[in-house]
């Protein structure tokens, strides 16, 4: 690299690093806590080839109105006392998908069990509202 173009450029330098960093702080921000995301057009094949198991961290009523079939439902404030329920799923290495409305709580959720040592965490990449958007079905 020319060291005179650097220097007769610097602030377009400056605002590479800039922008850089802010990428790299959104993508650990979305990341859920260490979790992949997964589509909700791969959710689907994360299910059926690998046993996935989905869980819903939205509040009753909200679980109630629509989720993804099968799901299980245990409330985002409810994650860490609910992680002996979770277990099961962590010792037959299955994946555990988080899903809520909008990807907010499941990344958090997603958080809490990365803590926990949970290894195959995942969250849907834009919640219930993605899922809902590629026409996939909802139980009630």
């Amino acid at each position: 690299m020319d060291f005179e173009f650097v220097a007769s450029n610097w602030h377009l330098f400056a605002a590479l690093i800039v922008i850089s960093l802010l990428i790299g702080i959104d993508t650990v921000r979305r990341g859920g806590g260490g979790a992949g995301q997964i589509s909700a057009v791969q959710l689907p094949q994360l299910i059926n080839h690998e046993n996935a198991v989905v869980v819903d961290v939205c509040e009753k009523e909200e679980f109630g109105k629509g989720h993804i079939p099968a799901a299980i439902n245990i409330p985002a404030g409810q994650i860490k006392e609910q992680l002996g329920q979770l277990e099961k799923y962590r010792s037959k290495n299955r994946p555990i998908v988080l899903s809520c409305r909008s990807g907010n709580r499941a990344s958090r959720a997603a958080a809490v069990l990365r803590k926990n040592e949970f290894q195959r965490v995942y969250t849907l990449s834009g919640g219930l509202a993605a899922w809902e958007k590629e026409n996939l079905p909802l139980e009630r």
